[in-house]
């Protein structure tokens, strides 16, 4: 099976660049999301992460809604 994939990619012209270019965007995304996720806000990710637990009546207080 895989014979028949790599003699078919061999014959496209320029195919070799689109594993450089995924692997790039990837690891790209990669540095951003961590660079994102080690500068966040404690006190943000505090309340966001107990979101769930908190019943109606003290997210209505809390945010006047």
């Amino acid at each position: 099976m895989l014979k028949f994939v790599k003699h078919n990619l061999e014959t496209i012209a320029g195919v070799e660049i689109y594993p450089i270019i995924s692997l790039s965007i990837f690891f790209t995304a990669f540095v951003l999301f961590t660079v994102w996720a080690m500068t966040y806000s404690k006190e943000t990710l505090n309340t966001v992460s107990n979101l769930p637990l908190n019943d109606e009546e003290s997210l209505t207080e809390k945010h006047n809604f």
